[in-house]
């Protein structure tokens, strides 16, 4: 899969649109700033996947993109196990950061990963008239290598490339890192380009 500079500069919008408000909501949610940025965007082979993510333990709350296009490729929201303990303690106005994590946690993850996806989705469907809608939540408390190979495993032999974009949001007063990470299959990356190429053309 190669992108042409156009197309990814159009995928690039699209992010920063999505993450802008993803930031905004977390915002909202912990009552401080977030700042996002969204890196470059790579074009991988599905089996390079799981290497692009740390050793790190994490938290996952994986998506499967569902609406026009039927299984249309997966989104995640990603934040390290510890980013993970700082958030849920600000919900749950907790203050020790090295005790376990237990239900009240999954469950304040699950809520923020539907939140967060929820409004990233919401805006790329505002913008494009391409609705793109998640699946319920299903959450992953493991490496984050370990939890994308799983999540690999399960996207099917018939994908052999992702596009891997993610939206880094930081807020710095909780020293929360966050990410969302898109992996739409083919067709569906075909027609997020067109549409964005399409609105591009006409600014």
């Amino acid at each position: 899969m190669k992108l042409s500079s156009v197309q990814s500069d159009a995928i690039q919008e699209l992010g920063n649109i999505g993450a802008a408000h993803a930031a905004t909501t977390l915002s909202q949610m912990l009552g401080s700033t977030v700042e996002m940025s969204v890196p470059a965007i790579k074009a991988i082979d599905i089996s390079e996947l799981g290497n692009y993510m740390g050793e790190e333990s994490a938290a996952m709350v994986a998506f499967e993109l569902q609406g026009e296009i039927p299984h249309g490729g997966y989104i995640i929201f990603y934040i390290s196990k510890e980013s993970a303990i700082r958030l849920t303690n600000t919900m749950l106005g907790l203050t020790d950061m090295n005790r376990p994590m237990n239900e009240m946690d999954e469950s304040a993850l699950l809520e923020v990963g539907n939140i967060m996806v929820s409004a990233f989705l919401d805006a790329t469907a505002e913008l494009l008239g391409f609705i793109m809608l998640p699946s319920p939540p299903a959450l992953s408390l493991d490496m984050a290598h370990a939890a994308m190979s799983s999540l690999v495993a399960q996207m099917g032999e018939e994908v052999d490339e992702v596009l891997l974009f993610s939206t880094e949001l930081v807020c710095e007063e909780h020293k929360i890192d966050s990410d969302i990470i898109m992996l739409p299959e083919t067709q569906t990356l075909a027609r997020i380009v067109e549409l964005m190429e399409n609105m591009m053309k006409g600014i």
